[in-house]
């Protein structure tokens, strides 16, 4: 048979299956029957069936139809007080009877108990308690009705007949059906050394009945004490084992307890048959509901530790997180405020540079523009043409300073406004560009330039820039000279990190009380040639904007040289 078809039959097997075991319970229960009275003190294919119908689904319900119906036609044929047409009926009968009581059993767990929740809590063991005795009521009713009906008992019988067959079918489901579903979960195998210590003192309890069983004086008081004995051995295995441990343990003692019974030997043998099997019914239901409860708290209990453990340790990961948090807070929180304080002090700053810059910048703005008015008026009211000449010259000299000043104004803001760009350096072609751009600024025939170039890495940086703080201070070398030719040396030394410039001049030279205050706003160390104050504070911003650093050393009459370090932007 390929998989195909046993997909196919899937179903069909599942009720051959659910048949064939019924039936062999079935014969099981017949096994322990009271021959003398023919009644069974347990139907063991009770538990099976309802238990198979949660296991295989509610369509497999006419496997236990069939086991049923086959089970009580082997049963009845041979009584010789019943046809055959009759026997057939009465096992029909019989028959659905059970397959209601499993159908409604099934019912029932689904709809107050779950089936994935049987036996986990000890209020889901009382629920499948209630439903066992409803669904034996069922079967019992029936069943008993038909055997009355066919005439194999009167009506006095009809109550102990009835009390008979609920309580078997009753104690079936108590026994067999958490047997079988036990075995649905896996079983853990946590054998620990406190549990080896309980099986020896157990075994040492067991051998210590055994001996007193062979005393003449104590057998009949131990025999009688014998199922108060075995209740706590059964609450053990409940306390300490899987449930699936414990149910095969309170069916191997209710099937022995059964047998021993029928062979008239044991605590529950009665001057009756039917008190015996009463008595022994009431044995059977109360060790398998002591059991499952005792199973099942226990369960509860466990996981409610592990849940508490669980929550534990859980708290302690919440305590760990949030305090991390919070640790992550306060430092953000700092940097927060160390930040707000930088900024609050930046923006002092540049509110009073800003103040300081409109002032000064109006000033200088309009100082030009009267001069070149006042020459202007001048040159219209003198007829001299030497002296229009020497007019327009210093019209000349004032528009050159206005368009340095602007010039140096649109710097300041290019650097603030614009993001530093990341371009290879060609530090000759800066330079060059430099001297070029300043040949005709100034007296500047002359100047003498020195330029060394140590390029041992490529050099990566802001061109614009570079030539921005390249510009300044040259043009202050030119600017400020001592009297002499320009003498200008410039040497770059570059490395993988940063790179080395010093400019040095030959010019007057800055006094020392100047030194700290050169790279002010609009500060002037000196009024002659006077320009705007701005070149070396537009050095500094610039350079700033870089990362980088400048100083600047100066000896009157003798020279000034600035120094930057300028970092490499190549990574």
């Amino acid at each position: 048979m390929n998989l195909k078809a046993i997909v196919k039959y899937k179903q069909d097997l599942k009720i051959l299956f659910v048949a064939l075991g019924y039936f062999f319970f079935a014969r099981l229960g017949y096994f322990l029957v009271f021959e003398d009275i023919y009644i069974l003190p347990t139907w063991p294919p009770s538990g099976l069936a309802l238990a198979f119908l949660i296991l295989l689904g509610r369509k497999s319900w006419p496997g236990i139809t069939i086991g049923a119906l086959l089970a009580n036609i082997l049963a009845y044929w041979n009584t010789g007080d019943l046809a055959s047409d009759s026997v057939i009926l009465l096992s029909s009968v019989i028959a659905a009877g059970h397959t209601l009581e499993a159908l409604l059993g099934n019912y029932l767990i689904e709809k107050w108990i779950k089936k994935d929740q049987l036996f986990n809590k000890s209020i889901h063991v009382f629920r499948f308690l209630g439903i066992g005795f409803i669904i034996a009521l069922v079967s019992a009713i029936i069943g008993t009705g038909a055997l009355y009906f066919q005439g194999l008992f009167g009506i006095d019988e009809f109550l102990t007949r009835f009390v008979t067959w609920w309580v078997g079918n009753l104690v079936g489901i108590l026994l067999f059906t958490p047997f079988i579903l036990s075995f649905k979960e896996p079983i853990t195998k946590d054998f620990k050394k406190g549990h080896l210590i309980e099986v020896i003192f157990f075994s040492i309890a067991v051998l210590i009945v055994f001996i007193l069983l062979q005393q003449e004086s104590l057998r009949y008081p131990v025999q009688q004490s014998i199922p108060f004995l075995v209740l706590p051995m059964l609450l053990w295995m409940a306390f300490r084992f899987h449930l699936a441990v414990a149910m095969t343990g309170t069916i191997i003692i209710g099937l022995i307890s059964v047998y021993m019974t029928t062979q008239g030997v044991g605590p529950f043998v009665m001057e009756t048959s039917g008190n015996a099997m009463l008595i022994l019914q009431t044995f059977l239901g109360v060790i398998s509901v002591s059991t499952i409860i005792l199973s099942a708290t226990q369960r509860e209990r466990t996981e409610a530790q592990e849940e508490l453990k669980s929550l534990n340790t859980n708290l302690e990961e919440i305590v760990k997180t949030r305090t991390k948090e919070l640790e992550k807070e306060n430092a953000t929180r700092k940097k927060a405020e160390f930040e707000l304080k930088t900024s609050n002090l930046e923006l002092r700053k540049i509110n009073a540079e800003l103040d300081n810059f409109v002032y000064r910048v109006s000033h200088d703005l309009r100082a030009p523009i009267a001069s070149m008015l006042g020459l202007l008026h001048l040159a219209k009211s003198d007829k001299n043409a030497e002296m229009k000449a020497v007019y327009l010259s210093k019209i000349e000299q004032s528009a050159n300073l206005q368009d340095t000043f602007i010039t140096e104004i649109l710097d300041q803001s290019r650097n603030a406004r614009l993001e530093v760009k990341r371009e290879p350096i060609d530090f000759e072609k800066i330079i060059n560009e430099s001297f070029e751009q300043l040949k005709y600024s100034n007296t500047n025939e002359d100047v003498e330039k020195t330029l060394k170039i140590d390029l041992k890495d490529p050099f990566y940086s802001d061109p614009w820039r570079l030539k921005v703080i390249m510009n300044n201070v040259i043009s202050n070398s030119i600017r400020y000279r001592n009297g002499k030719s320009p003498k200008i040396n410039i040497d770059i030394s570059t490395s993988n990190q940063n790179a080395l410039i010093n400019i040095k001049d030959n010019g007057r030279g800055i006094g020392q009380e100047h030194i700290d205050k050169v790279f002010d706003m609009f500060y002037r160390a000196t009024d002659d040639n006077a320009g705007s104050g701005l070149g070396l504070y537009i050095v500094k911003e610039t350079v700033s904007k870089l990362k980088g650093d400048v100083q600047i050393e100066s000896t009157p009459k003798e020279g000034t040289t600035v120094s930057f370090v300028i970092p490499n932007l190549k990574n």
